[in-house]
């Protein structure tokens, strides 16, 4: 009998990236596919790898919702704005002061400030965004326009 003589490698451990880019990857065409209008309704980065706060977005057929996990915050420290069909969530650094002749040995919650904008699209009602903040969600409502039932107008073209 002839020996197999195997060469071992010792295993490497992979990243959370090199581990999650793949299923971000398939989650990112799923959604492309799905919903092929998202991206021009919400904008092009909205899933964006590494926004804070995470999000959770949901399609009702009369609005759109989003969830924002922002824990450790008050409301005062949130604000939320509409600029030129652009939503922004923004709020203020919560960072602990009291870190003076220490050093963190793991650290791991995000205590700063943030901003995340979202383009809305012209199916979504900019003036009627409502929000509330409970137990460090977030939920913004955006109602979806309603299509005015209006004939479209022919008008012929003479030609000369």
């Amino acid at each position: 009998m002839s020996a197999i003589i195997r060469r071992s490698f010792p295993a490497r451990t992979l990243t959370k990236q090199e581990f999650l880019t793949p299923f971000d990857r398939i989650f990112d065409d799923m959604i492309n596919n799905m919903f092929p209008t998202f991206a021009n309704d919400l904008g092009e980065d909205f899933f964006a790898r590494g926004s804070y706060p995470k999000v959770n977005v949901i399609n009702h057929d009369d609005k759109i919702t989003i969830d924002a996990a922002i824990p450790g915050m008050k409301r005062s420290d949130i604000d939320i704005h509409v600029t030129d069909s652009v939503l922004t969530i923004q709020g203020n650094s919560n960072q602990s002061s009291n870190i003076e002749d220490s050093q963190y040995v793991k650290r791991e919650i995000k205590r700063s400030g943030f901003r995340r904008s979202f383009k809305l699209g012209d199916n979504l009602d900019e003036d009627q965004v409502t929000a509330k903040f409970d137990s460090g969600i977030l939920t913004l409502e955006i109602p979806k326009v309603k299509p005015d039932n209006i004939e479209p107008t022919v008008r012929k073209i003479e030609i000369k």
